[in-house]
């Protein structure tokens, strides 16, 4: 388990390392004054040039994608003692703890640090942190209720192959699988949150985390419900074709006419050996859709205003803030990773056919 660990360990990081490279160039490919941004047009060229070497703006696309990746691990070389380097210890971004001092330098073990944005000049981590909980809880709330949903309708559908409720299910998955987040959203906004809001009383636009007109901060519930349902239609019909069709191959398994021979009713043979078999690649499934409901709330948030990491990821784009567009990107492709180790693991004890080695 240890070195299984270790190999995926060092296979996500490479992933990582790709998505950085690729994702800066890309960025550094359009012309954007940086500097113009954070100070505004009125700005003398004195602040400009502090702005710039504050953002290392004055460097080569190549030696800042070089302090970018410093700044990202967690075990670095920086300087201690010259105060104008671009990676000068104490210059307040970092938190560290020295591991070796050298003449000029440390090698220190610190938490990677995101850059500033180029609007506001926050640590991008102190922005995107703070909205990372509600896309995090929509995500799960849409997964959650697409498993429940999807699973149920699959059995449904599988214990009732070839009738007119069975067709009926999966010309609903076809369809479900054929819209996209982004347009589901725009119609369950228009219809359900602008025509029908005096019956669903339900808002076209709202953050989950709401201030109240005296200035507290409360979870405003009600404006999950659209988004979820926006983002569970697809995983929903995903997961209704995946339970069955592996409901259908395990119906048809010697083990569960062996079950039915020996008396045991329907009832049984189905939830305790039929669909507990069948649920293997349903769970890989669910755990790989989780994180793409990550990145596939991006739009969904931005349409329902729900103040999440998407939102603020779109929002960053069209104001071209890098740092903020590049950070929230890092963030997606880590749970990517973590969540693809996690399926291996998660599927080795759901199959014991499936072993890791080390």
């Amino acid at each position: 388990m240890l070195k299984f660990l270790i190999q995926r360990s060092f296979s996500g990081v490479l992933v990582l390392l790709g998505v950085v490279v690729v994702i800066f160039i890309l960025l550094n490919i359009i012309p954007v004054n940086a500097e113009q941004m954070s100070l505004g047009e009125n700005a003398d060229e004195a602040t400009v040039l502090a702005v710039k070497k504050k953002l290392r703006l004055n460097h080569s696309p190549g030696m800042r994608l070089w302090y970018y990746l410093s700044d990202l691990s967690p075990l670095s070389i920086q300087s201690h003692s010259d105060s104008e380097a671009p990676l000068y210890l104490d210059n307040g971004d970092y938190q560290y703890a020295t591991v070796l001092k050298f003449a000029s330098k440390s090698l220190v073990l610190k938490q990677p640090y995101f850059g500033r944005s180029f609007q506001s000049g926050k640590p991008v981590w102190e922005i995107l942190s703070k909205k990372m909980l509600p896309t995090t809880i929509l995500a799960l709330t849409a997964i959650s209720l697409a498993s429940i949903i999807g699973i149920a309708l699959g059995l449904v559908a599988a214990l009732n192959y070839g009738k007119f409720l069975d067709r009926g299910l999966v010309a609903f998955s076809v369809l479900g699988i054929s819209i996209p987040s982004y347009f589901s959203a725009l119609l369950l906004a228009i219809i359900f949150g602008y025509y029908l809001s005096s019956y669903t009383h339900l808002n076209i636009t709202g953050p989950l985390i709401d201030v109240s007109d005296i200035g507290e901060y409360f979870i405003n519930w009600r404006n999950l419900i659209l988004p979820t349902i926006a983002l569970g239609i697809r995983p929903v019909a995903i997961i209704l074709q995946l339970t069955r069709n592996s409901m259908l191959d395990v119906l048809r398994a010697d083990y569960v006419r062996t079950a039915k021979s020996k008396g045991l009713s329907n009832r049984v043979v189905i939830l305790k050996h039929a669909l507990r078999n069948a649920l293997n690649p349903v769970v890989t499934s669910i755990t790989g859709w989780f994180a793409a409901l990550l990145a596939g709330a991006f739009f969904v948030e931005y349409i329902f205003d729900f103040k999440g990491l998407g939102h603020e990821t779109v929002h960053a784009l069209t104001m071209f803030d890098f740092p903020l567009v590049m950070g929230a990107v890092l963030i997606i492709a880590a749970s990517f990773v973590f969540v693809n180790i996690l399926v291996d693991i998660l599927y080795s004890y759901l199959d014991p056919r499936i072993k890791i080695d080390g």
